[in-house]
């Protein structure tokens, strides 16, 4: 099993039985999400930003504006703490105390380098794009050399990473198990509903890429 090593800032405090450690597991997570949010500092005041992102291989992929606070601190390769999660169920106990939510949570620390040459900044938004519609980049415009510039693209590599992951039914004090409460898991996931024409669009066949967008990996 190829596994991320273990660092002091990985190793979880809380429930760390729920740790895993797994590239695959990891990987997986981050494929099938969209937002990660990534905490940084400026001048000794903490921000957090949600943005988009891909993986490509054992790398994070981060874009955004030019013009974006968070992208122009990063790109001088300030050390950041990246999340993403994803919510999976809803979990109710037989008690307030005991409810909880089914997830899967990824951790990354490391240091987020800019991408500057030109062809590999746009292999990276080739990623992004393939990476929220599949199939997408075929059809649409690619950007031109003003879009290029206005965008920054960043690279983190994952190496410090882990993955924190509750499954399961709720799980009560042994005395309440006799309460005539009900308890058990609502399940929650990401559904597309059908593609909705812009207004004015001319007539144009829906790509399958759209018809069928499936998010679960």
């Amino acid at each position: 099993m190829n596994r991320i090593p273990q660092t002091v800032r990985t190793t979880l405090r809380r429930l760390p039985k729920r740790g895993n450690f797994d590239r695959e597991v990891i990987n997986q997570i981050l494929d099938e999400g969209f937002i990660c949010h990534v905490g940084f500092c400026v001048d000794g005041q903490p921000f957090v930003i949600p943005t988009g992102y891909a993986r490509v291989d054992d790398r994070l992929i981060i874009h955004g504006s030019q013009a974006s606070r968070m992208l122009r601190t990063l790109e001088q390769g300030v050390d950041v703490c990246v999340t993403v999660t994803l919510i999976d169920g809803l979990v109710l106990a037989r008690s307030a105390f005991h409810h909880s939510m089914n997830y899967r949570s990824i951790v990354i620390f490391g240091r987020a380098m800019l991408i500057e040459n030109r062809e590999e900044k746009l292999a990276a938004l080739l990623a992004l794009s393939e990476h929220m519609i599949p199939g997408r980049w075929a059809d649409v415009r690619k950007p031109n050399e003003r879009e290029l510039q206005q965008t920054t693209v960043l690279s983190l590599p994952l190496t410090e990473a882990s993955a924190k992951i509750r499954t399961g039914p709720p799980l009560d004090d042994e005395v309440d198990y006799e309460l005539p409460i009900w308890a058990g898991v609502i399940p929650l996931q990401v559904v597309s509903g059908a593609p909705k024409p812009d207004p004015r669009l001319p007539a144009i066949r829906v790509p399958n890429y759209a018809l069928q967008y499936n998010r679960s990996t």
